[in-house]
This record gives structure tokens, sequence and C-alpha cells, in this order.
């Protein structure tokens, strides 16, 4: 599956712009870290792409978030790394994340939501207004954006990086990219 007929596939299921948004951001961060960590940046930006794909047609259930979106990968015919990652980027799924791919996908999904939530609250709501350091206050503070998974973000341990650190890489994908 190459990158632009997945992208037509999430859209194809996917109307919410913010959640198109949303898995364009996570694909960037997947690619940065995919080169940060030396590994495949195609499996990684194609996985943090296509990791919401179900959203819309799971209707807030999210027993079934991840796993519809693994079923309707497969019936694609994407990489089974790419499936496995997206059922086990969902915590309910009690899916071990065996691989890199599968621990950064937990936390870059999470890490995106906190960045696009400080775009938000910034002044004229532009990327460039914002810093890792605004970043950072915005992750510690837990009035902040609540719903977002902080334990999530900080599972980024396991493969050795610090929150801070994926904060930085992060925000320069996210300012690269958008």
């Amino acid at each position: 599956m190459d990158r632009e007929k997945a992208f037509e596939e999430l859209k194809l299921r996917i109307e919410s712009q913010d959640i198109i948004r949303h898995c364009l951001a996570v694909e960037a961060i997947m690619k940065s870290l995919a080169k940060h960590f030396h590994e495949d940046a195609e499996i990684w930006g194609m996985t943090g792409l296509v990791h919401d794909i179900d959203w819309e047609r799971i209707d807030g259930n999210m027993e079934l978030h991840g796993k519809m979106g693994g079923d309707i990968l497969e019936n694609l015919d994407f990489d089974q790394t790419v499936v496995y990652a997206v059922r086990a980027h969902n915590p309910a799924n009690r899916i071990a994340r065996r691989r890199k791919l599968d621990k950064a996908l937990y936390f870059a999904s999470p890490m995106a939501e906190l960045i696009m939530a400080c775009v938000e609250s910034t002044p004229g709501k532009a990327i460039d207004g914002i810093d890792a350091e605004r970043i950072m206050q915005c992750y510690a503070d837990p009035e902040f954006q609540p719903k977002i998974c902080r334990d999530r973000i900080d599972s980024c341990g396991e493969l050795d990086l610090s929150v801070e650190e994926l904060a930085e890489i992060s925000l320069k994908a996210l300012k690269e990219t958008l």
C-alpha cells in the first residue's frame, strides 16, 4: 500500500477534518521518530496516518477502536506490522506492544493531541507560536486538556526518550509538515 492510496482509504472512512489533521500529525511524528530510531520511516509514517481509520465507525465504543481498524487494514492488505500496531495502540485491547513501532504509536498519538491543543490555546493559533517549553508547561498542568493520557506520553521512556525529547522531536516534525 502506498501513502497516497492509504490516505484515500482514510478519507473514505473519516469525514472529520479534525481527525484527518490528527492522523496527519501522528504520521509526521512517527516519521520523525523512525528517523530518530533508524527505522523504516515509510512504514512508521503509514502507521501513524491510518491509526484512527475506524474512529467514525466505532461510534465512541473504545472497546472496538483499533480492533476494527486492524480488521479494515487487514482487508486492505496492509503490512501486518501496521495492522498489529494499530490494534495495540488502544490500551483497551490489551495487546502487548512488542516492537518499537507499537510503542511509538502508543505515545505519539497523545503527544500529537497535546501539541495541537497547545496550538489551539495560543493567540493566533499558529504552531510557530509555541515551543517545547510551552508543550511541557501544558503537559505538566493537569487542568490543561485532562483527557489527554499523560501516562501514554510517559511511556516514551520505554524507548529511552524523555518527554522533553519527545516534545522536541514531535514539535519539529509538525512545524516542518503543517
